[in-house]
């Protein structure tokens, strides 16, 4: 059974994201199962530091966007919306290439609030970082 109560397509998701950091940084959604979200983002100029390595900001950017979305679509779109209260991220494993993938599974579900959890790992899946992000549901 499924947690989302605005369900979106791969294509909708993409298409929301034009002309956003999500489009620039090149994240792409690859997958809405029934109770997470997964997207890949690669590890190019765009989202490296100036050592050749990913970039904590941008594994952060991954982290927030996919629990953002994963939040909305929790939520009646008519009724209420989301803002971003709290991310934190620890850094595990240094990517200098490839690809990441992140995937955020929820902690909490409430009225008032919804935590997030988003495990990011590169091509071998090894765990890069984990984040948890705290939003607000708002009217």
């Amino acid at each position: 059974m499924t947690i989302w109560k605005m369900p979106l397509t791969l294509d909708q998701l993409k298409k929301r994201a034009e002309n956003t950091m999500v489009e620039h940084l090149g994240i792409e959604f690859l997958e809405i199962g029934a109770d997470y979200l997964r997207a890949k983002m690669p590890v190019d100029h765009r989202t490296k530091q100036p050592a050749g390595l990913l970039h904590g900001g941008a594994s952060v950017v991954l982290a927030e966007t996919l629990g953002s979305v994963a939040a909305r679509l929790c939520l009646d779109k008519d009724r209420k919306g989301i803002v971003g209260l709290e991310i934190n991220a620890n850094h595990i494993r240094p990517v200098s290439e490839g690809w990441v993938t992140g995937i955020t599974n929820p902690i909490h579900i409430g009225r008032a609030t919804q935590i997030w959890e988003v495990k990011i790992y590169n091509e071998e899946e090894k765990l890069v970082c984990i984040s948890r992000l705290t939003v607000a549901n708002i009217d």
